[in-house]
């Protein structure tokens, strides 16, 4: 009875542990939570034009494995936007990415790009705004799909931060934390 009593409580101590998981933690949030806050977030209006962005990334245990500079250009034709990103890592790497970004009158969000898996989805809402998606990194990291949680959050001076959790299997193997704001001319 003992070992059966042992195997009981472990499997409610791991049920317990996934009900915190999901109802306390960075997976728990909604858009819904920040609709009612009055700073208002409008892709095509605080992701637009010349962007400056430093961030870091974070591995499986919380250290920092990379920081970065990003040099963003966003432009937008009513409701269809391309951002442009060249990205230089601390290791001397850089990266070029580009996104397509579709805004629905609803506050919904699709987002495309070539190393993204199908469509990303998302919404805008209040002061934050929620993407979700699969990536597929380069060869050179591995080559593997990650199922990826953006969220973006507008601070009062039009800063943006952002926030992004990478995971495989549902375990987080990455965390991004990236500041843009609009790039001041030279």
């Amino acid at each position: 009875m003992t070992v059966f009593s042992f195997v009981l409580g472990a499997v409610a101590a791991a049920a317990m542990v996934m009900i915190v998981l999901r109802l306390a933690s960075f997976k728990s949030q909604s858009p819904d939570d920040y609709a009612a806050e009055a700073n208002q977030f409008d892709l095509r209006t605080h992701l637009n034009g010349p962007i400056q962005c430093e961030g870091m990334i974070y591995g499986p245990l919380g250290r920092v494995t990379s920081r970065f500079v990003a040099d963003m250009d966003v432009t937008w034709e009513g409701n269809v936007g391309t951002m442009t990103e060249t990205f230089r890592y601390d290791s001397g790497s850089t990266q070029d990415r580009m996104w397509k970004l579709t805004l629905g009158n609803d506050g919904s969000i699709k987002a495309e790009a070539p190393d993204v898996i199908g469509v990303g989805r998302g919404m805008q809402e209040g002061s934050a705004v929620q993407l979700k998606y699969k990536i597929k990194l380069s060869d050179d990291a591995g080559g593997h799909v990650l199922d990826t949680t953006d969220w973006m959050y507008l601070l009062e001076n039009g800063t943006i931060m952002n926030r992004s959790q990478f995971r495989k299997y549902g375990i987080k193997v990455a965390e991004l934390v990236a500041t843009m704001r609009p790039k001041v001319a030279a």
